[in-house]
């Protein structure tokens, strides 16, 4: 009995001791912090609050605009550390006014707050249309698991166009999210929602004391998880772009944004001035011998569009409107550098040299998802290149900022996007075609033996269209055989990771015009089996086609950067002595966005094998995806195969 008694003692005060362990550990957390985590128990963190103020004003000089931020989070693990390093971008046109940050720590019995003392300053260079941009970085200090962050800061909009977008969701939960709009009476405001539902948004429109008031809220939720590959975060993330179209000064009503009309009649006056001043004679010389030989204006603008891109190195750095503002020709030559614009105000004048007529056309990249029609405010584009318009009415999209573009395809990120094209004081909005997946072709041609169980073999792969754009860019790092050996193994890889190049030759190597060409030998160790009177060898040497099946479990969209086409011909040379015992049958599958065939031939002592495969999308829904993964698994049912060789 007393053993019994001692035991349950003992036991009772292990439970005594976990429990007090418990509470202690949860007394290092804050109530708040106990529930959210219970609530959200994967994600990093939950944003409390965050709130939007934005006031606009009008007076004798035009519209003075302010937006207030205003954002509390909480962190649930221990990446608090890492988000404690932050930053905040502003420019010339988002002039940041005033900031307070702070961390706060929980106690035990309350948060303590510690207030962020150090902001430091830096450039930021981005791929944006106008390039000022600057950041200001800090950290909070002591941020740890089950901290909170503060911040509040406010800044000055210096142009009424350029109103941004709010969103209602992020990628981790939002428990009240709150935007308010507070406008002169005078101002006229209109708002394009994307992928929002309304009636889970709470909004309301009251008028006080002389002003209108717009407010919007959204509370609870749901985080959005991270996917590789998805497209722009606005296509599926809830938000509403606010439009200014017009406001009254001293009764005169200024008309601003609204109709595509507006939008192009501001850009039109920030380069109509533009190459006023004549051609320098070396640019006239220059651009004279470039096209000298060239009979056509089709031939002449191609000569042109090459020399550029190979001589007009692509910077973006801009300031305030020169973001917007071309350079002038002249000192783009001298300088040999601009930005997509400069590339456009080179391209322009030096067609023009030639008598031939290009036009400034500004262009979203496929990061921004919306028509002219939809958002006709700078927030639409992004980009700007410059179009020529042929006799037959084609329409040619040079972009020259990047390098080995071919002369009559786009490059890849302005596909199927709306282009904003100027004809003087008059525009048009065309549409950039989505290149055929069989411009973008990898065309593969092996021949291979079988040697003491290592394929032994000979391949002449020929690469055309944005796939040897990329794998130009890629050669341009490597400089040593060894280095180019170890490239075209990754990029040419055959059979299994034992895939080996030995010599190597490249035709064409930075062409603009013709097929990239390798040819090359290589050798596969113990690719090949062999048991008893019978050789086993799978000539599905490339699976490709299983790059693109997607995870079942994936929620959004996938993009990828272009169509594409894929040819593979196998011909197996068969030893002497043997026959061929079995080929696999043959496969064929499609429907809208895949097709792949797999075929088997017997040619007199020779097995040929051939796979064709037709990528014909750009981007995939989830129900797209699935329909793509049925075919891909039938397939990949068929890459086990092996064609089975026997002693004669």
């Amino acid at each position: 009995m007393e053993m019994y008694t001692t035991q349950k003692i003992y036991r009772y005060s292990l439970i005594a001791i976990f429990l007090l362990v418990i509470t202690s550990l949860n007394a290092q957390y804050s109530p708040e912090f106990l529930k959210y985590n219970k609530l959200y128990p994967e994600a990093s963190r939950v944003r409390l609050y965050q709130e939007t103020i934005i006031t606009i004003e009008a007076n004798k000089d035009g519209l003075e605009i302010n937006q207030k931020f205003i954002e509390e989070d909480l962190y649930l693990n221990e990446s608090a550390t890492y988000n404690s390093k932050t930053r905040l971008n502003f420019s010339a046109f988002f002039e940041l006014d005033k900031i307070s940050a702070e961390s706060l720590s929980y106690n035990g019995e309350k948060y303590e707050s510690t207030a962020v003392e150090k902001y430091t300053e830096k450039d930021e260079l981005n791929d944006s249309f106008y390039d000022d941009s600057k950041s200001l970085n800090f950290v909070y200090p002591n941020l740890q698991k089950g901290s909170k962050s503060k911040l509040e800061y406010s800044q000055n909009i210096k142009n009424p166009r350029f109103l941004s977008p709010f969103y209602f969701g992020d990628y981790f939960p939002v428990l009240k999210n709150k935007v308010t709009i507070i406008a002169d009476k005078g101002v006229n405001l209109e708002f394009r929602k994307f992928n929002i539902s309304d009636d889970k948004i709470q909004f309301s429109q009251d008028k006080k004391r002389g002003k209108i008031i717009y407010s919007w809220e959204l509370n609870n939720q749901e985080e959005y998880d991270f996917e590789a590959n998805t497209p722009s975060f606005k296509t599926f993330l809830p938000h509403i772009v606010p439009i200014i179209t017009s406001y009254k000064i001293k009764r005169k009503e200024v008309k601003l944004l609204g109709k595509v009309s507006n939008l192009y009649d501001w850009y039109y006056s920030l380069v109509e001035n533009v190459n006023t001043e004549p051609a320098s004679p070396e640019l006239i010389a220059l651009t004279n011998k470039i096209t000298a030989d060239k009979k056509t204006d089709l031939e002449k603008v191609k000569a042109i569009y090459y020399w550029t891109q190979q001589n007009i190195k692509y910077i973006a750095f801009e300031y305030a409107l020169g973001g917007f503002i071309p350079r002038e020709s002249n000192e783009v030559f001298r300088k040999k550098y601009g930005d997509c614009k400069d590339n456009s105000s080179i391209l322009y004048r030096m067609l023009e040299i030639a008598g031939v007529k290009g036009n400034l056309t500004w262009i979203g990249t496929r990061k921004i998802p919306y028509t002219y029609e939809e958002v006709p405010t700078p927030v639409v584009d992004n980009h700007m290149i410059l179009t020529y318009e042929d006799k037959n009415g084609r329409t040619y999209y040079l972009d020259a900022t990047g390098r080995y573009i071919k002369f009559g395809i786009p490059t890849s990120f302005i596909q199927g996007k709306e282009a904003l094209v100027s004809y003087g004081k008059d525009f048009k909005i065309k549409k950039v075609p989505v290149v055929d997946a069989k411009v973008n072709s990898i065309i593969d041609n092996t021949l291979i033996k079988i040697k003491s169980g290592s394929v032994i073999g000979k391949s002449t792969t020929a690469i055309d269209g944005y796939p040897k754009i990329d794998l130009f860019h890629d050669l341009e790092n490597e400089n040593t055989k060894i280095k180019l050996q170890e490239l075209y193994n990754a990029k040419l890889n055959k059979g299994n990771n034992k895939f080996l190049i030995g010599n190597f030759k490249e035709i064409n190597k930075y062409d603009y015009d013709k097929d990239f060409i390798v040819d090359y030998d290589f050798e596969i160790k113990n690719y090949s089996k062999k048991l008893g009177n019978e050789i086993y060898i799978n000539l599905n040497l490339n699976k490709d086609l299983s790059y693109f099946k997607t995870d079942k479990k994936r929620e959004y969209a996938i993009e990828y950067d272009y169509k594409r086409y894929h040819k593979y011909t196998t011909t197996l040379e068969i030893p002497e002595g043997y026959k061929v015992d079995y080929v696999p049958e043959n496969v064929s599958v499609s429907n809208e966005f895949l097709e792949s065939n797999i075929t088997y031939k017997k040619e007199e002592n020779k097995v040929i094998y051939t796979h064709e495969i037709i990528l014909n999308f750009l981007i995939l829904s989830v129900e797209e995806q699935k329909e793509v993964n049925k075919l891909i698994k039938k397939i990949e049912r068929n890459y086990k195969e092996i064609v089975v060789l026997i002693k004669e």
